[in-house]
This record gives structure tokens, sequence and C-alpha cells, in this order.
């Protein structure tokens, strides 16, 4: 019987730890079953995100921990080491292992390594929804008999089912303590965990855990040697630990064997789509043709919806406009709020039907199971460059936002090979740059512009690839671990996941408008409204063009002298976005996405310079592409590096790199077309 704790209001106190592979739905549980009672930090000594919520039932209150993925307690990256530690922790009193069903072997290695810390532990079996929907069972009454009577609990966390069955669960096999040991190695091992067990107690009398610990010190585990440091010269003669592995997998064949039942027509079916979709040869060929029909979508659908955003953000313009005039505001308010704040962050919000295709696009991709399979065909191309596919998972994630991709480098093993993710990664094209793609492909590409906007994702890759090749080359062919992931099987897509996953990112998109944005169009409204002497008629006399004209010889041999274009890639450093909406400010367009809107910036340029063309627009966004991250990627590379010299030193190379690779493109296509 565990011992109980109280709160000062007399009702019991539990504390409990969700622990799972990455991809189990761990997290959507975990929300499920707070709601909204989050408190989010970070966990000590560490930039990984800690999250705590709080539930009730019955007369207890629950603290709930939802720990980062992990597949085994064997420490390598930084978000296992915290997660081994959460567990560990004594404060933990219980431990809900959520399980994807659909995976289950794969899964339950993590389980028979929690068994083994002697504290209470609920088997969560999670996506049952989607065992049925394959045609899968699994025997919910042998199941438990073969992890030593532990409870098992049907859930889903996409349909919020089973949730009150689980707290139950967790709270009463809390009160009747953990289960005993189910698993045992041979009679030899056996007897040497029963000698360090011993030793162990003997050293460290209050020491929970004990068997795991002895297994652990038989495996060399390096973390638990040096926070143990026992003599075991008379015991452990070398390292058990493939023996244990083996024991274990021989275990979980059992295990499967027992329970689980008509799983081969199945995955003969994802066996099938994979021979094509992971082909050594098609496999990338593949990838790149779907991400060309995304951004076909994107633009073919996205334009099609945007009319009524441009009607929206015409009528917004022209009323505000009335309505301040009529007020008898000054002349200088009105620019303000029309040409500078509806301008600049109305503009931006015209996008919002190519930003919610793309991410519905992405959200596909990943929720189907595709997206795993690309790390894997990438795998050989990332090897050559030194890293493992798993560095292509950050990558992927930047298509997106490239602030969690560089927090998703924590699933990398070494410092050297997260910072060497962390310096490739923003070469991704994230969403903050498709309003640039959009408004100058359909400008200067009107026949093709989802293939203009396209190249730009496929050069994003190409940079990075090669970057990481010369890198590698550099440090003379030091060669990371290969990619070792197991692929899930197909599914069909979870609506409802897919809309909290395009809701999340549209949300931030919106917020990012009304702030960021937001404060971006006043200042640049500010900076090519005033001048030395203040207030200006003519931009060309402001703030904004003295500070342009200064940079407009180095952007000359890119074919973007022009200090309107300076200005908005200065801006552009606060957010991607702010590019489009300082042109909207700049030359003076309500709505930039709009063809009259597009028109008008197509006059102003050719007015000051008539040169300007498909080639000086293509390499504008070459150098948008490449040059340096947002302020908020900035500022996450800090965070995850520990070193403003490493950030320093990206952003003047990703800078440099940006203007050599813009003047290439520009001096050669100038003088082919």
């Amino acid at each position: 019987m565990a011992e109980a704790k109280y709160s000062q209001n007399g009702r019991g106190q539990i504390r409990v730890a969700f622990v799972g592979n990455p991809n189990c739905g761990k997290t959507t549980l975990f929300n499920a079953v707070t709601g909204s009672k989050l408190k989010v930090a970070n966990w000590p000594g560490v930039t990984v995100e800690k999250k705590e919520g709080y539930a009730q039932y019955e007369d207890c209150d629950l603290t709930i921990v939802d720990t980062p993925g992990i597949y085994s307690l064997t420490c390598y990256t930084i978000e296992e080491k915290v997660t081994r530690q959460c567990v560990m922790d004594d404060e933990i009193d219980a431990i809900v292992n959520v399980v994807d069903a659909s995976s289950l072997e794969r899964n339950l290695y993590l389980t028979l390594q929690l068994l083994e810390l002697g504290k209470p532990v609920v088997l969560a079996l999670n996506m049952m929804d989607i065992v049925e929907e394959r045609g899968m069972e699994i025997d919910l009454h042998r199941l438990p008999e073969m992890l030593g009577g532990i409870p098992v609990v049907s859930v889903s966390a996409a349909k919020r089912t089973g949730l009150g069955i689980l707290l139950h669960a967790v709270v009463h096999h809390y009160e009747e303590g953990p289960a005993g040991n189910i698993l045992t190695y041979g009679e030899e091992l056996e007897a040497k965990i029963a000698k360090l067990e011993v030793m162990m107690q003997a050293r460290f009398p209050l020491h929970s855990s004990v068997r795991w610990h002895a297994i652990k010190l038989l495996e060399y585990d390096e973390d638990v040697r040096r926070e143990h440091p026992i003599d075991v010269t008379n015991v452990v003669d070398r390292s058990y630990e493939k023996d244990i592995i083996q024991a274990k997998y021989r275990y979980i064949e059992t295990i499967v064997k027992e329970v689980l039942f008509h799983k081969e027509k199945k995955a003969a079916f994802t066996d099938k789509i994979d021979r094509m979709l992971t082909h050594p040869v098609w496999g990338v060929p593949i990838f790149l043709l779907i991400m060309c029909c995304v951004f076909f979508l994107t633009f073919t659908v996205g334009d099609f919806l945007k009319a009524g955003f441009e009607v929206a953000l015409s009528f917004l313009s022209d009323e505000a406009s009335a309505l301040l005039t009529a007020m008898r505001c000054a002349p200088w308010l009105i620019s303000l709020v029309v040409d500078g704040i509806i301008a600049g962050v109305g503009g931006i919000l015209t996008f919002i039907p190519n930003i919610v295709i793309l991410f519905f696009a992405l959200a596909l991709l990943e929720d189907s199971g595709y997206m795993s399979r690309v790390a894997y065909v990438m795998d050989g191309i990332m090897g050559k460059a030194g890293l493992s596919g798993k560095a292509f998972l950050p990558m992927v994630l930047g298509f997106g936002c490239t602030v969690p991709a560089i927090m998703a480098t924590r699933a990398l093993e070494t410092e050297r090979d997260r910072r060497k993710t962390m310096l490739i990664t923003p070469f991704m094209s994230c969403s903050a740059r498709l309003p640039i793609y959009v408004l100058f492909s359909e400008m200067f590409f009107p026949s093709h512009p989802s293939a203009a906007a396209f190249s730009m994702y496929a050069i994003g890759m190409i940079v990075a690839i090669v970057v990481a090749l010369a890198i590698h080359g550099y440090e003379k062919g030091k060669i990371n671990d290969s990619l070792l992931i197991e692929l899930p099987e197909y599914k069909r897509p979870n609506g409802r996941t897919i809309g909290i996953y395009v809701w999340t990112k549209l949300k931030d998109y919106l917020e990012k408008a009304g702030t960021t944005i937001f404060i971006a169009s006043i200042i640049i409204w500010f900076v090519l409204n005033f001048g030395i002497h203040g207030m200006v008629a003519d931009p060309s006399d402001s703030f904004g063009a003295a500070i342009g004209r200064g940079l407009v010889p180095l952007l000359a041999p890119a074919g973007l002298g022009m200090w309107q274009i300076a200005v908005a890639l200065i801006s552009g450093i606060s957010a991607k976005e702010v590019v489009v909406s300082s042109f909207a400010v700049l030359f003076g367009v309500v709505n930039a996405n709009s063809q009259s809107g597009m028109q008008t910036i197509i006059s102003h340029i050719n007015a000051q310079n008539p040169g300007f063309g498909a080639v000086n627009a293509y390499a504008l966004m070459v150098f948008c592409l490449l040059y340096v991250p947002c302020a908020a990627t900035i500022a996450t590379v800090r965070k995850e590096s520990g070193s403003w010299r490493f950030t320093a030193k990206m952003a003047v190379f990703q800078l440099l790199l940006a203007w050599a690779a813009a003047v290439v493109v520009y001096q050669i296509g100038s003088r082919l077309f």
C-alpha cells in the first residue's frame, strides 16, 4: 500500500508522469485530461519545455507532468535525459505509460523498462480507434496478465474517450503499489542482478528503483555508474546491454503473439506502399513531386479564395479613411492608419488562404505517417554531409516555422550535430516567407507562379545540404550515426488533429500580424514620413531613404539597387512577412496582394529602375530565402546553443551567403535573359 499524501484541505495528492514514445499521442492525451489547467516552464538547467497540468478524480488532486517523448530510458539526447530524470524522481508517485496501440511492439520496450523502476505504472492504450479501423484486435484481458497485472486502459486522446477510467486506474493502482517483476533474464544474469541489488541497498539504503539501477550497472550505463560509484568488478565482467535488450525483445515477441491479432494484412499494405515511397532512387523525386503539388494547390486554390479578403480590406481602408476624415483627424493620422497600419497589417492578412492551404497539406502529410518516410529517404544524402536522417526532421519542421524547428534539434545526440543543424535549418522556407514568394512570383512570373515559388523551397534544401557537405569536408570526415527510426504504418489523417494543427499555426500567424507586424508597420511609416526637418511630403527625403541609399551600393551587384528594397530587407529581420507589408507602405498600396496593388508596385519600381524585371525579382526572392532569419529565430538559436558568438557568426554567414547567391543569380541571369 502506497503512503498517501494529503493537501491542506484533506484531499489526497498524486503526482503523475505521462511517459511514452514520440508521436504516440501523449501530449494530446495530456491536454485532454488536464484541459486548460496548464503551467509551462523549462526543466531545471535545460531549455526543454516542461508542462504541468491538473486534474481531479473523486477526492484526489492529480498533478500531471508531460515529459518529452522517448523510445527508452537509455539516454543519448537532452530530452531523453530529462524524461529519465523525471520518472526516477522520488516526487513522481505513478507513471502513465502512453502507448500507440497501432505500434504495440515498438512501444512495449519502454514499458518493460518503466516496470523495472518499482513505481506504479498504468498502461494507456491510445489510438485504439485506429487499431479497430485497421481490422486488428488486442486482447485486453491477456495483455495486463503478461505485464504483471498492471491496469491497461483503452483510450482515444483524439476522441476524448476513456479518460475517467484512466484516472480511476491511476488513483487505485497508486494505492495498491507497484507490480512485481515480470521479466527474468536467466539464471546467470539474475544472480548478478541480485548481488548488485544487495550492494546498492548497502551503499544507498534509502534508494528507490534498486533493480532498475542494478540492471543499468550491468549495461555499463555511464550516468548510473557515475552517480552510484560502486565497485562492481567482481560481479560485472563486461557489458550485458545486448543480452538484456535481446531478452526484452524476446519477451515482447511473446506478448505480441499472445495479444495482437490480424496485423499481417495491414503491414503488407504498408510495405507495398513503402516499396515505392522509400525507394532509394525514386524516393526523393517523389517527395519533390508531392511538395510541388502542395505549392500548386497553395497558389491555385489560395488565389481563388483571397478575392474575398481583398474586397474586405479595400472596404475597411475606404471606411477608415472616410471615418477619420469625417472626424476631422489630422492628415498625418489618417495616413498612419490607412497607409501604415491597414496597408501593412491588412496586406499580410490577405495571404491567409495561401497559409492555411500550406499548413493543411503539411498536416495531412505528417498525420498520415509520410513525413517519417522523408527522413528515412533523406538519410543517405544527409549521411554524406556528416548528419543522420534525424537531422532532416527539424528541417522539415522549418517549412512551418523556424523557431520550433531550431528547438527540435534537441533530439540530436551531440552539440556538434545540433549546431550544424541550427545553421542549415533556417534555409528551409518557413511560412513567413510564403507571402514574399506569392507576391513576387505573381508580379514577375504570372505564367508560372507556383513553379517560381516552389523553386525557392528546392533551392533552400539544396543550399542546406551543400553547406552541410562543406562543413563536413572542413571537419575532415567526422561521421555521425545512421538514422534509427521505425516507420509507422500509414493511417487515415484525423480531422480533429489536422484542425487543431492548422488553427494553432493560423493563430500564431494572426498574433504575429497583430503584434510584430503591427509595430513594424508603424515604425516603417514613421521612418518613411519623417526626416531631419520633421514630417516630409516625399518619402525620398525621409530617414528611411537615407538609410536605404547607404546600402544601395552593396545591393546593386545583386540587381537590388533601390533604397526601398534595402529598407524592406532591414524590416524583414523583425519578421519575414514584414518585407511584404513594407512594400505596401513604401509604395502607398493598401493591398499589395491584389492585382491593382501589384500593378502599382511594378509601375513605381519601373519608374525608378526601368530595368527591374524577372531576374531582379528572382534575385530578391533568393536573398529573402537565405539571409538572416527573423528576430525570434535568432533569439531561439542563442537560447538553444547557449552562445552569442555562435549566433552572431551564424547571422553574418547567412547574410554573406544571401548576398553572394543573389549576386550570382542576377549576374548570370541578366546575361542569359
